[in-house]
């Protein structure tokens, strides 16, 4: 049996939590977060002990693996007492909101040979991974374009804005990954276009952005264009569309169940799509956790490691830099 600690036991916390409560052959040992009461919730739920202090879980020398979902903050710090802790780690996304930091966190960690994974579940959404090995299979022809859609279905906090990173290192950070995912290579170019059409009080006031486009651009040709905005009235919206020489692929939304009602004042009505990303990639959570592990066991590199962390944080940098210069940007991958 596995033991995982966990650190942060808030809404995504919490749900790792209990994906790993459920799983074979792996034990939820030990929590911890700064606010005791969440991490009272969730050892009441999965019977894990309560570390007082971080540090007591890192020192723990029964625990097999540590996963990371506190404040993005705290990450890269985590990651390195981790790993120098003889300890595998699993870390949400992102490593941290400065690529310097993550090029320090490289430079502490690169010798030690543990997984490290990052959670850019959407990777192993069925839907979305199955696209992707059709796309493999040659059933398109070649590659041309990839189009994601990613809307929200409502704004969040104004704190949570604040501390999450903003638009493109906390939301578009997940669709620059499944760019890379898709385009099988690193985009060079980067054209981005932000604005704020939602809570122009609040963007101006925290100076992000709640609506945005970006167009990438690989040393091929092939393209990528992603369409993100943080409210869209009629639920979570999630799509992605490859356009090959010989055809197209798509993965679509999911909706509560696959009714439909036919009627003479309208036609084909549904009902409303998932509500948010727990509810959506409920499955790829998962997944993506039994990937990790199986990584564990053999002592392998994982699905998603540290420098698709990197490459995703080095995008948005680009893609922030693009919309203050109002052009196109090349993106830099450089340690």
């Amino acid at each position: 049996m596995l033991k995982f600690g966990l650190i942060g036991c808030g809404r995504i916390g919490s749900m790792h939590a209990d994906i790993l409560h459920h799983e074979n052959d792996v034990i939820l040992d030990s929590v911890f977060d700064l606010n005791t009461n969440l991490a009272k919730e969730v050892s009441k739920k999965t019977g894990a002990k309560i570390c007082n202090h971080d540090f007591e879980l890192f020192d723990k020398n029964n625990l097999d693996a540590v996963l990371i979902a506190s404040a993005t903050s705290s990450h890269a710090d985590y990651i390195e007492k981790a790993l120098k802790n003889g300890k595998p780690v699993f870390c949400e996304k992102p490593i941290d909101l400065s690529l310097d930091r993550i090029r320090k966190c490289y430079e502490r960690i690169k010798k030690i040979n543990l997984p490290i994974q990052i959670g850019f579940n959407r990777r192993f959404d069925p839907s979305h991974a199955a696209i992707k090995n059709l796309l493999k299979e040659n059933k398109i022809g070649q590659l041309n374009q990839v189009i994601i859609t990613s809307r929200d279905p409502e704004m969040p906090s104004e704190d949570y804005y604040k501390s999450a990173g903003g638009l493109f290192k906390d939301m578009t950070i997940h669709d620059f990954d499944l760019a890379r995912f898709y385009l099988d290579e690193d985009p060079v170019e980067i054209f981005a276009a932000g604005q704020r059409l939602i809570d122009p009080y609040m963007m101006n006031k925290i100076n992000d952005y709640d609506t945005a486009m970006f167009i990438l651009t690989c040393m091929d040709g092939k393209q990528c264009f992603i369409n993100n905005s943080r409210t869209a009235v009629y639920g979570y919206d999630q799509r992605v569309e490859l356009l090959g020489s010989n055809g197209m692929l798509q993965s679509g939304n999911h909706n509560l169940d696959q009714t439909k009602i036919y009627k003479k004042e309208f036609s084909e009505t549904s009902s409303p799509y998932l509500y948010f990303f727990i509810e959506r990639y409920k499955e790829a959570f998962s997944l993506q956790l039994k990937s990790f592990i199986k990584s564990i066991k053999q002592n392998s590199s994982t699905d998603v490691g540290f420098e698709d962390g990197f490459k995703a944080l080095a995008i948005a940098d680009a893609a922030y830099k693009s919309l203050k210069e109002r052009k196109s940007i090349s993106i830099n991958y450089n340690w």
